[in-house]
């Protein structure tokens, strides 16, 4: 590949095999009459999640100057999609997610998302190896590992009962300094971040189950096998690197409401500005049919299968040279 500042960084064998890639996702949800759709990337609402920062545009609708945002996911328009067609649905598109910049990073990036009517999360994790079986060109094994053993096997300690100044200690101890101050999840996050997700996923695709309940997102919720309160959803780990985020879909606008509304408050009280609420998603929660779904990054799922070290191999322009 020629070296110059307009070429992309993503090569052109890599960019055929992308394709194929592509191809071969398009071809196997194609056999399964799941049916490929196309959602808006500019919303009038945003992500309250706390930890995931939206793009903020302006456009003028009606010539009346307008606040909008780039979507960190088509989640919310896929699920009014779905309690309207009630069928199999899938899409690939651009996302968009502030301030993001690393190796496994880049601030717009491709998702893979999904849903399925009366799906549970164990049809969609076969589902999910199926995929990743024909991507990959490869049998493979999925093992599962929950969230509270991935803690006890790592560092010794049960992430639903220990202290805050437990994972304090726990992260002074493996050289952490950062302080997360009262935020328990935090403290929870940056140590399942630094110490145990580098080493998930080498020796065979690894399921993390049973998440905190503070992590349910629009996730449903369920009592473990010890009666912890978790998080009904998975997340794919192949390589130490994140692929995939499933949920068992939470239907109940109320709650869900709730929730959005608590992620404000925690925004504001953090500096973060309060995000507009999808009242249009609200309303179709009372339609949503029983379902799961899943969001998998695309260029992370290439690296892998091409072995790239550097998501920027993965892409055809990082968002600092687009």
């Amino acid at each position: 590949m020629m070296m110059t500042d307009f070429a992309p960084t993503l090569s052109l064998p890599l960019a055929i095999a992308r394709g194929q890639m592509l191809a071969q996702i398009r071809h196997f949800f194609a056999q399964k009459n799941v049916l490929e759709i196309q959602t808006p990337i500019l919303s009038h609402a945003g992500n309250t999640d706390v930890y995931i920062q939206s793009v903020q545009t302006w456009f003028h609708q009606a010539g009346k100057p307008t606040t909008g945002y780039l979507h960190t996911s088509p989640e919310f328009a896929m699920k009014r999609v779905l309690a309207d067609y009630r069928v199999p649905i899938y899409q690939l598109c651009q996302v968009f997610r502030d301030d993001e910049k690393g190796k496994k990073h880049n601030i717009e990036f491709t998702m893979l998302e999904w849903y399925r009517p009366d799906f549970d999360l164990d049809m969609l994790a076969d589902e999910l190896h199926e995929l990743l079986c024909v991507v990959l060109n490869r049998p493979l094994t999925l093992h599962r590992l929950s969230y509270a053993q991935s803690f006890l096997d790592k560092l010794h300690i049960h992430p639903f009962s220990a202290s805050i100044q437990t994972l304090k200690d726990t992260a002074l101890t493996h050289g952490i300094t950062l302080d997360m101050g009262d935020d328990r999840q935090g403290w929870l996050d940056l140590l399942f971040s630094h110490l145990i997700e580098p080493d998930l996923g080498f020796d065979a695709p690894t399921l993390v189950v049973d998440y905190p309940v503070a992590t349910a997102a629009l996730a449903k919720t369920a009592i473990d096998a010890d009666g912890h309160v978790v998080a009904r959803r998975f997340e794919l780990y192949i390589n130490g690197i994140e692929i995939a985020n499933a949920y068992d879909e939470l239907a109940d606008g109320n709650e869900l409401a709730k929730r959005f509304m608590d992620d404000n408050a925690k925004r504001t009280q953090l500096g973060l500005p309060a995000m507009p609420i999808d009242t249009r998603l609200l309303s179709a929660c009372q339609h949503l049919p029983a379902c799961s779904g899943i969001a998998l990054g695309v260029d992370r799922l290439f690296m892998v299968r091409e072995c790239l070290a550097d998501i920027s191999e993965a892409m055809m322009f990082t968002t600092d040279k687009a």
